[in-house]
Formats: structure tokens, sequence, C-alpha cells
């Protein structure tokens, strides 16, 4: 079964991945650009980062590379001068808007043939693999972590 969920995720990603190259955009990118179009106000780095879909070590340079190209901007805290808000620039939500219409009609095309009510199943039933898999990686990081690091109540 988990053989059959990795290849299942790697071609649901497949003809998504093709319409998101077609404007030089990566998945973490679009999923960047995706969590700051629902968020008009801008979001800390750190919050961006727990927001992703998949897990990018290294949130900074996803972001430069989006500010080089103006898709998002950095704007300074006022009450904190080593942290900064990520927004959606126009030319962003621009790029954004011209690739959704395509990204949705190829999600369209792998998953349309789900009943609303199948749908709906899938989705419960992958939410709680996700949570189990959570709880499992968290139980194991904390039985591997040195001793002289885990707090103790």
């Amino acid at each position: 079964m988990f053989l059959d969920l990795l290849r299942t995720t790697d071609m649901l990603s497949r003809g998504p991945a093709q319409v998101l190259k077609t404007q030089a955009l990566s998945s973490t990118q679009y999923n960047v650009l995706r969590i700051l179009r629902g968020s008009p106000e801008g979001l800390p780095c750190g919050e961006v980062a727990n927001r992703m879909i998949t897990r990018d070590p290294d949130v900074t340079r996803l972001l430069d590379r989006l500010e080089k190209r103006g898709l998002v901007q950095r704007e300074d805290v006022a009450a904190d001068r080593r942290a900064y808000r990520v927004t959606l620039t126009p030319e962003g939500a621009r790029l954004l808007e011209a690739v959704l219409p395509r990204y949705h009609e190829e999600v369209r095309r792998v998953c349309g043939h789900l009943s609303p009510r199948r749908a709906a199943e899938l989705i419960a039933d992958c939410r709680q693999i996700a949570q189990n898999a959570e709880r499992v990686a968290t139980v194991e990081l904390a039985r591997e972590a040195p001793k002289h690091l885990v707090m103790r109540r």
C-alpha cells in the first residue's frame, strides 16, 4: 500500500508540474504563491514554511528566488528588526491567475471521475494517514533525540 501511495503521489504531481513548468515555476514556488494569495496582509517567513505542502529546508532561498523574479516582496516588521513579512506582488498574483485555470484542469482530468462523496472519503482517508505518519515521525524523533537534549518536566 505504501508504494502505491508513493507512486500515486508521483503520478498526481506530473500533470500540474508540467503546467507550472510553462511559467518556470516549481511546485514549491507555486505553493508559496498560493499560500500568500490567501493572506493578502502577508505572512512571516516561518508561517509560510509551516503552511507548505512539502517541507523545504531553505525557505529563505526559495523566497529569494521568488523575490528576484518580482513575484513576492519582503517587508520589515517594525516591532522586530530580525523579522519580515512576505507578500504577493501584483506580478505574482497575475502569474498565479494565469496558471490556475490550466492547473485546475489538470487536477480535474485526473480526479474528475470521483463522486463528491467518494472524493470526501478519499480526502478523509488521506488526512488520517498523514496524521498517523506525523504522529509516528514525532515519536521516532523523540526516541532518537540525544537524552541531554530532551526536555523533562
